[in-house]
């Protein structure tokens, strides 16, 4: 199939003007003008986007899926405040739920263009969702616990997890990794027993929530915050005087380094908001990828990661949109534009984000952040055809010089006219593929009832 409009985005190099791809067999395997291929390709099934980008598929570094209905129940509070109220919605989930709620973060996925995830799950049931619409990417089981003497058993049952989750997947849609819990809510060997596993399990990728709140940072390093001893005793069962946690004394980038952690061959940091320089030193020192989550930073009032100073520093960084039960919609062109606005906000003109840097660090930067740069990310010859059409013919596009810059400030989740994953269209307006959508919208309606009671 040749794919042909105005704009042509590889994003490993300029964008070409009239430009077009050739697709067969789930592979790019050409890319140029549109004149050049058509005459190279006289014969080829051809279909034309007209006013449009053709670009790579959004690579999202981090999502939770099986959150996405339980968007918009926990609004205007900051983020300790928002998690624990979270965690009492979760507890009137079942396992059904949490696969249909997933199912309905994947619709929303390829509907916005996103073609490969990076999930944290808990359930399974982002894997199971990511598979039924064929989106790639690598799926994390979470993995922790407070208790030393249960760490043992949370990981046998999580690496049983993992075992399960690859014989079922196929590997070249999916990969399977592990990711410890939150900090706050982990005893330190399950960060040194997650970097052992990684190492030794066929170099399992890893992904970790890291120094993303002002409270995670208080709690890690002076033992002081809403998740100091006063707001878990009562649940764990401890008395004032035999608290769960003492102070560190470090940052939560060092006190995860001390732990063996970063000894993993393949580690994305989500969020690194609560940094300072040595911290970013320590990251590019042991290859650190890191996903930076914009939009639930400031929703949750977590703060603003210094983008430019990690993109300097020349750590790989990619975006992700986080969970939906933060952020209301899984939508990486909204996390592109408010991402560049708070950088800009926030920076100086000499270190100032263009939209070319914010569609990068959409595709390619997060393919490179998870070490999956050499399959998706980029419109490469012999790269999977994750491709995506996004309209520009809107007056607020009109005339459009740089369609980088048009698609980071004016483009929305409605622009995508098609998404493309591994050559075949699953999204064109319409939904191509074979999921119930009435009765996951059914199942949604039912769960929202439950957790608003």
């Amino acid at each position: 199939m040749l794919l042909i409009a105005r704009y042509a985005i590889p994003v490993s190099s300029p964008h070409i003007e009239n430009g077009a791809i050739l697709v067969r067999g789930g592979k790019i395997v050409d890319i140029g003008t549109a004149a050049k291929l058509k005459t190279r390709y006289p014969d080829e099934e051809t279909r034309d986007f007209g006013l449009a980008a053709l670009m790579p598929g959004f690579v999202d570094a981090h999502t939770h899926l099986e959150y996405s209905a339980l968007r918009g129940l926990i609004n205007d509070v900051p983020f300790a405040a928002w998690k624990f109220h979270l965690t009492e919605k979760e507890k009137l989930f079942t396992q059904q739920d949490w696969e249909d709620s997933a199912l309905l973060g994947a619709l929303e996925v390829v509907r916005s263009g996103i073609t490969t995830i990076a999930d944290i799950t808990k359930t399974g049931a982002s894997r199971l969702a990511a598979e039924a619409v064929g989106l790639h990417g690598i799926i994390f089981r979470e993995v922790g616990s407070m208790e030393r003497n249960e760490i043992d058993a949370a990981f046998e049952e999580a690496t049983d997890d993992i075992d399960a989750w690859r014989a079922a997947s196929n590997p070249s849609q999916l990969t399977i990794g592990i990711a410890p819990r939150a900090l706050y809510t982990c005893h330190p060997y399950v960060f040194k027993r997650v970097g052992e596993y990684a190492i030794h399990a066929k170099n399992t990728p890893v992904a970790l929530h890291l120094a993303g709140s002002q409270e995670e940072y208080e709690f890690i390093r002076y033992g002081s915050s809403p998740f100091s001893v006063h707001s878990t005793e009562q649940g764990r069962g401890y008395g004032i005087d035999m608290p769960p946690w003492l102070a560190t004394g470090v940052s939560p980038v060092r006190y995860v380094l001390n732990w063996g952690l970063f000894e993993a061959p393949n580690v994305i940091a989500i969020h690194c908001v609560q940094v300072d320089e040595t911290d970013i030193e320590k990251l590019v020192e042991y290859d650190i990828g890191v996903g930076v989550c914009p939009r639930c930073n400031a929703r949750l009032a977590m703060g603003v990661a210094p983008l430019r100073a990690f993109m300097e520093a020349g750590l790989r960084v990619g975006l992700g949109t986080d969970s939906p039960a933060a952020t209301d919609a899984t939508d990486m062109l909204a996390e592109m534009r408010l991402g560049l606005l708070l950088q800009r906000a926030l920076g100086t003109r000499s270190k100032f984000l263009t939209g070319t840097d914010m569609v990068r660090l959409g595709t390619l930067g997060s393919a490179e952040a998870l070490h999956i740069d050499d399959q998706v990310g980029s419109l490469d010859i012999d790269k999977v055809a994750n491709i995506i059409a996004v309209d520009l013919s809107n007056s607020s596009q009109v005339p459009t010089h740089d369609p980088n810059s048009a698609i980071v400030h004016t483009a929305t989740h409605d622009s995508i006219l098609m998404t493309m994953i591994n050559g075949a269209i699953v999204y064109d307006g319409q939904h191509r593929h074979n999921v119930d959508i009435e009765r996951v919208f059914a199942r949604v309606e039912e769960m929202r009832l439950k957790l608003r009671n």
